[in-house]
């Protein structure tokens, strides 16, 4: 038969989609074996009302390989294609025989849709990846003649009778020549490699596919050996299964075992430990489909890396599209592994790009409610598991509240802990709330590099002597998380080292401004002193023992500026500095003395304090060796 010209602009779609649209080459097994199991669905679907159509050998789909000739085929018993089938799915680019075969038996599925993994009919032409001729021998259920369809490419193609005993579709690929460098052509013609892209991609493909494997066998003991023999072994070729056809996902929860569960996640997601939690959840409705998914109990190795790739896997009944579908998981939840397998998501052509539409978005929103719901019985049931969970994975929720200005705050801030000076241990916003005496404002918190350090800071001083808890903030974004939230249950957060705490008396009060009035002149001279490096001097109405501490006006604190500073390439930030004097510390009437009879020295006790200030808060002093020879030089005196 005289070669034919494909329909539809065949060459330039043809080129487009060989080069352009699949990631991956071997992506092409991927999409005949669906194309298979489409036409075994087809048969099987008509052997519901004419029972002559069921194999005698059952459904089955075989991969078969002729190095010699470089020749992989798949076959299939399925329902095969007549003449015109051939002509109208394979001659017309993006034509799909298993669409119009879907609508076409609408009203004989009795409300059920089913399960046709094909949709756009061009996955087929994936196969001139790796091949320079395609040939399909095919025979359709029903029929006396068998029709064969080749082609080379996108120049034509050509349709003839030909031979085939039985029903169904062989597709017959000779495999490309590797030519350059790179090229692994040779691989589609080995078994082990076939064997891994069905164990990757069509796992759980319904139907066996099957293929012979070579493997290496010892050959039985000759009954005469002698003592020494050694045994021999031969190359033998055996028929061999190569997916698992059930998917543990679409068992019934009740069905599976706690041990399968973790046999499934320690083997597939390469864990040596089993998961913290399982979830296991299955939809109908708006978004209708299964997930399979798994907390870690620790972070991988690259979790806090740039290399480091969110996702899920995303399967279409049961055929893998997406190794890591990111868009299935928002940044807070990325520790999150497991799987989504759905048959009603729209996808394009080459089945590895989703559209973005409501469908995804809606599966992605239910499973980000799943994933907090069960975050939160684990708070809830078992305070161990969480916070262990906490101290591998608490950052990334922390990071989630604060990102984007806050709009993810609502959503995770039940979730948030931080550790407690009181408790001595991690706790919740809430179990803070719960635990505050009556006529506590706001809820207190320090920032800086540990829980020892922070415990030391002169300004938690006064906070402790009113029987209040206090928040050690001991990572970086804790501090910018909790400004992003304001404030839990009408309590505004408090840091210790801003503003006025509002904890003392009106007479205490009224004696700080009557010292402050008092040593004004005083105070603007230990300022005018530190060269511009505090906003103001003045009386503390926090301290009680200590003698001096830094603190802030504004919203950015010191920890705040420390953090910022850090950041690589960052324009330098600064916060509004003030040195607060302990008036009832014996070093204040040292001052206020000095400030009488040697202001030149009040300048330099004034610079040693400031110091000071800087060290307690954890912060770097501008001239070491100034510091340590003033020290030096009042020793000496």
């Amino acid at each position: 038969m005289a070669k034919q010209q494909f329909k539809a602009e065949s060459k330039k779609l043809l080129d487009m989609m060989i080069n352009s649209i699949y990631t991956h080459k071997e992506i092409f097994l991927r999409e005949l074996i669906s194309n298979a199991s489409d036409a075994i669905d087809k048969r099987h679907f008509k052997s519901l009302t004419d029972t002559t159509l069921i194999p005698e050998s059952g459904y089955e789909i075989r991969l078969s390989v002729d190095k010699d000739a470089r020749q992989l085929t798949l076959s299939d018993n399925g329902i095969g294609m007549t003449q015109e089938e051939l002509e109208n799915n394979l001659g017309v680019i993006a034509k799909s025989g298993s669409l119009d075969f879907k609508t076409e038996n609408a009203e004989q599925q009795n409300g059920e849709d089913m399960d046709i993994i094909g949709q756009f009919g061009v996955g087929f032409y994936s196969a001139f990846m790796v091949s320079s001729k395609v040939r399909v021998v095919t025979k359709a259920c029903g029929s006396e003649q068998a029709y064969a369809w080749e082609s080379d490419g996108a120049d034509g193609y050509s349709i003839e009778p030909c031979e085939k005993a039985t029903c169904g579709t062989d597709i017959i690929l000779t495999i490309k020549e590797n030519k350059e460098e790179g090229d692994d052509y040779d691989s589609y013609l080995t078994d082990y490699r076939l064997s891994s892209i069905v164990k990757k991609y069509s796992d759980y493909i319904r139907y066996p596919i099957k293929m012979l494997m070579q493997r290496s066998k010892m050959k039985p003991r000759p009954e005469d050996a002698p003592e020494d023999y050694q045994p021999e072994y031969e190359t033998v070729y055996e028929d061999e299964t190569l997916n698992s056809m059930v998917p543990l996902w679409k068992k019934a929860k009740k069905d599976v075992t706690d041990e399968e569960y973790n046999s499934f996640y320690m083997e597939k997601y390469m864990d040596w430990q089993a998961p913290a939690r399982v979830m296991h959840v299955k939809t109908e409705g708006v978004s209708t489909y299964t997930a399979m998914m798994f907390i870690p109990k620790q972070p991988p190795f690259d979790y806090y890396t740039k290399n480091f790739e969110k996702g899920l896997q995303l399967y279409a009944s049961g055929v893998l599209i997406m190794d890591k579908c990111a868009d299935l998981l928002p940044d807070y939840f990325s520790f999150v592994r497991g799987l989504v397998d759905s048959a009603d998501l729209s996808l394009n052509i080459s089945r590895e790009i989703l559209q973005h539409d409501r469908q995804l978005k809606s599966i992605a929103k239910s499973l980000e409610k799943k994933i907090k719901s069960e975050l939160l019985k684990m708070l809830k049931e078992d305070r161990e598991a969480y916070d262990a969970f906490w101290k591998n994975f608490g950052i990334q929720i922390k990071v989630g509240a604060y990102a984007n200005y806050g709009a993810d705050k609502e959503k995770l801030r039940d979730l948030l802990m931080f550790y407690s000076a009181n408790e001595q241990k991690m706790i919740t916003l809430d179990e803070y709330v719960e635990k505050m005496p009556e006529g506590q404002k706001d809820i207190y918190y320090a920032a800086g590099e540990s829980i020892e350090r922070l415990a030391q800071l002169p300004q938690a001083e006064q906070v402790r002597n009113h029987g209040y808890d206090i928040l050690y903030l001991t990572d970086e974004v804790d501090e910018f998380c909790l400004q992003q939230i304001m404030e839990h249950k009408e309590k505004k957060f408090q840091s210790i080292s801003s503003g006025d705490l509002d904890l003392t008396t009106e007479e205490e009060k009224k004696a700080a401004e009557e010292q402050s009035t008092k040593n004004k002149p005083m105070f603007d001279l230990m300022k005018e002193a530190l060269g511009g490096k505090v906003e103001e001097v003045r009386v503390s109405s926090r301290l009680l023992t200590y003698p001096v501490c830094l603190s802030s006006t504004g919203n950015l604190t010191l920890e705040m500026e420390k953090v910022l500073n850090s950041l690589p390439n960052a324009d330098k930030v600064a916060a509004k500095r003030v040195l607060e004097i302990n008036s009832t510390h014996p070093i204040f009437q040292t001052l206020c003395g000095l400030y009488e009879s040697d202001q030149e020295k009040l300048k330099q006790y004034t610079s040693l304090l400031y110091n000071q200030a800087l060290l307690i808060e954890g912060m770097p002093i501008d001239d070491p060796a100034e510091f340590s020879n003033a020290i030096c030089g009042l020793m000496a005196q």
